[in-house]
């Protein structure tokens, strides 16, 4: 079973998109700041993170940094789910995210379809095949 880290600090969101997730088959784990997402990738070891970039305690691009400079959580692939401007997707690229998801594009009050077509699109593209965690 593919581990996903939710880290978003919008209670709202953060229940929603984790709820989606968990219903789509996919075991979630959540954080609602920076310091607890770097704390997760470590102990949980996910797939995949949706990272959101304004975060309290440690902004998202700070969590990014750590989170590629520590060898343990190096490979994690990182997707940056913000609302802020798309110009920054490249910046963010280079900064190590595999993919960008504009939070208002997903539409997340009309229902939780995009944010499962575009999670399931990420995971495919992956360069290596997603491990499989314990149990699966």
């Amino acid at each position: 079973m593919t581990k996903i880290l939710l880290v978003e600090d919008s209670r709202f969101l953060r229940i929603a998109m984790e709820r989606a997730l968990a219903r789509a088959g996919y075991n979630v784990v959540s954080a609602e700041d920076g310091l607890q997402a770097i704390e997760l990738a470590q102990k949980e070891n996910p797939n995949l993170i949706l990272l959101d970039m304004l975060l309290p305690k440690m902004g998202g691009q700070e969590v990014l940094a750590a989170l590629k400079k520590n060898p343990a959580t190096a490979e994690i692939a990182v997707v940056a789910c913000t609302g802020l401007s798309g110009k920054n997707a490249a910046r963010l690229k280079k900064d190590g995210v595999c993919a960008f998801l504009d939070k208002s594009s997903l539409e997340l009050d009309k229902g939780n379809q995009r944010l499962l077509e575009a999670v399931a699109a990420i995971l495919r593209e992956l360069p290596v095949p997603v491990r499989q965690t314990a149990g699966a």
